[in-house]
């Protein structure tokens, strides 16, 4: 795995002249975050060595380097996910990737479900913490030691500074944001209504496909995480109505302006070397 990585770190390293310190992974419908990185270095998945491809439509499958307000980051636009057939660590690939071209804070974000009756579809939530139910980990197997301990502590999954500045970001722009608990399943479908209904009692505000396990690896790595899930649809059981991707889509597309320009007033006042 190790010489994998650096094999495409080398590659990566081979196409950029600056060191990117912030990363973004952009869910379904809000990649077009990307297009707005100044000085882009783009380059498709499949061009770099050992890395997976994305096949998930709304997810263009290509890293995005250069600068935005004022920082220097490489953005993934487009994720991995479990359901695609990836293991687990196939999936976070691109995060042990991030981290040894030198990226020191993850901005995740997604697009999911909202199961608490506050939220609304369009809906900004920061994820204060989560809830693993996809039934694997990206840790499970032989430990990468020169990214992190056996036993990471996942206590501060989410950074507690990072959420912070998201809060008050989203009082300077006026940008009304929720705070939660993300639950992560594997999918590839929207759920019934009785394992919504046990999500919910078990804590979770929203569910969705993803984030949970870059999270884990990034947080074994050693890189600050800051979780942004943008709720698509509502996934309350007793008012629950078909649900397909491409009202998912349509959502997150709708919700796409002010979630770029919440993302972009965080990295406008973050504080990073």
């Amino acid at each position: 795995m190790q010489i994998k990585i650096n094999e495409s770190v080398e590659y990566i390293n081979s196409k950029i002249s600056n060191q990117p310190k912030i990363g973004l992974i952009l869910g379904s419908g809000l990649g077009d975050l990307a297009d707005e990185i100044l000085n882009p270095i783009v380059i498709a998945y499949n061009e770099i060595p050992h890395f997976p491809e994305s096949t998930v439509e709304g997810h263009k499958g290509q890293l995005v380097i250069g600068d935005l307000m004022g920082k220097t980051v490489i953005a993934m636009q487009g994720r991995l996910h479990y359901y695609e057939g990836y293991s687990m660590q196939e999936v976070t690939y691109p995060v042990r990737v991030m981290k040894k071209l030198g990226v020191e804070i993850i901005i995740v974000t997604n697009a999911c479900g909202g199961m608490n009756p506050k939220l609304y579809p369009g809906a900004l939530m920061l994820i204060t913490d989560h809830i693993n139910m996809i039934g694997d980990n990206p840790l499970i197997g032989k430990n990468l030691d020169e990214f992190g301990p056996r036993f990471p502590d996942m206590s501060n999954a989410y950074n507690h500074e990072l959420i912070d500045l998201g809060k008050r970001v989203a009082d300077k722009l006026n940008i009304d944001v929720q705070e939660g608990v993300y639950t992560a399943i594997s999918g590839p479908y929207y759920l019934s209504k009785a394992e919504l209904k046990m999500l919910r009692i078990m804590g979770g505000d929203t569910v969705g496909m993803s984030t949970v396990p870059e999270t884990i690896v990034a947080n074994h790595s050693g890189m600050k995480v800051l979780g942004i899930s943008c709720v698509t649809d509502m996934a309350i059981p007793d008012t629950l109505e078909p649900l397909d991707h491409a009202s998912v889509m349509a959502i997150a597309n709708k919700t796409k302006p002010t979630f770029i320009t919440y993302v972009k007033g965080i990295l406008e006042e973050v504080n990073i070397k």
